[in-house]
């Protein structure tokens, strides 16, 4: 990791606190922001979240999908948890500890949009950081590839029934268009165009040409997912200063989603016979969230200044230290895993 990622939470909290200080002291020039709409989508966070999301994409090789099929055991794992499982855990526990245990610490109003917020954080998984905990954990490169690029593709197609589902259990009302706009606009478009790119870099100059771009992308991803943030904490300022303990209380089911799917897909790939360099990356790519999506549908769903959109970036607060404790974790435990007999009967044909 970079320096500038791996002080990522560093920043993101300095940009808590920009964000709050300039809600405060310039409410004007957000409200301003906040107007600049076409179709219920806001122009200035619709350009910072394609510049965090294309280049991340850009990445994705689709052309790995050909070896999905190497580590079959691995792929079921990780897709019955990214798709059967962590959606509707994450709806579970929001209505568990924001919906009942943390109701009376909660601005009442709010109660059904942190929840949202929490559902969309779990309903898509990471796409781009999941190389960097692959990279920590000494993950097999290409499960992680093909994994990714698989799971892409089925986010086009999964995202939007699976969060009106949920959204629907949970008693909130979905507006489907708005939902689709999302979809087509944070997914279908940004997926075409990085594929474009990619091809035209590709031809220009080959791998050196495409890794040169993706270095300086890097940052851009990253400076534009903080400039969005001290947006988000521009108009959520005054909720925080007035309840200071929102975020704390968001993260608890966030940081109980992640242990508890990462864990559960490491226990998975033992019990099944898979090998370590691909049960450290399943259980990351189980664990972590396209935060970057999450955070551009929650404020085109629910607007810059609602408890979905605060909650999406609470996942961002947490998501690096979090993350790079599983990988800790699935590191330490790694002679344990290879003792499992299943695992040592799929190594030694």
């Amino acid at each position: 990791m970079s320096l500038f990622e791996r002080y990522l939470t560093v920043w993101v909290a300095l940009c808590i606190l920009v964000g709050i200080a300039l809600g405060y002291l310039m409410p004007g020039l957000f409200q301003v922001i906040g107007e600049a709409e076409i179709a219920q989508v806001n122009l200035p966070v619709a350009v910072l979240i394609w510049a965090m999301i294309v280049p991340m994409l850009v990445k994705i090789d689709f052309g790995a999908l050909s070896r999905v099929r190497e580590h079959w055991r691995g792929i079921g794992v990780t897709l019955f948890i990214n798709w059967a499982v962590k959606p509707f855990s994450m709806a579970a526990l929001g209505l568990l500890f924001i919906g009942y245990l943390f109701r009376p610490y909660l601005p009442a109003g709010e109660i059904d949009s942190y929840i949202a917020g929490l559902i969309l954080l779990a309903a898509a998984p990471c796409t781009a950081m999941v190389f960097v905990w692959s990279n920590l954990s000494d993950g097999e490169p290409h499960f992680t590839l093909s994994q990714v690029a698989l799971n892409d593709v089925i986010m086009v197609f999964a995202f939007a029934p699976i969060v009106g589902l949920l959204l629907g259990i949970s008693a909130i009302i979905v507006p489907w268009q708005t939902l689709f706009l999302s979809v087509v606009l944070y997914i279908v478009v940004p997926v075409v165009a990085a594929q474009l790119l990619r091809r035209w870099l590709l031809a220009a100059g080959g791998d050196a040409m495409l890794s040169r771009v993706l270095k300086p992308f890097n940052t851009v991803s990253l400076l534009a997912l903080l400039t969005t943030l001290i947006l988000l904490f521009g108009f959520q300022g005054h909720k925080i200063i007035a309840q200071p303990l929102i975020i704390a209380l968001l993260a608890i089911p966030i940081l109980i989603q992640v242990y508890l799917n990462s864990g559960l897909a490491y226990l998975l790939n033992r019990t099944v016979g898979e090998a370590h360099c691909v049960a450290a990356p399943s259980a990351l790519i189980g664990a972590s969230n396209f935060f970057e999506l999450a955070v551009a549908v929650a404020v085109s769903l629910f607007g810059l200044d609602s408890g979905a959109a605060l909650a999406t970036v609470v996942g961002v607060l947490v998501e690096v230290p979090v993350m790079l404790s599983v990988v800790r974790i699935v590191s330490k435990t790694k002679p344990w895993y290879e003792a499992g007999a299943a695992v040592q009967r799929n190594s030694n044909p």
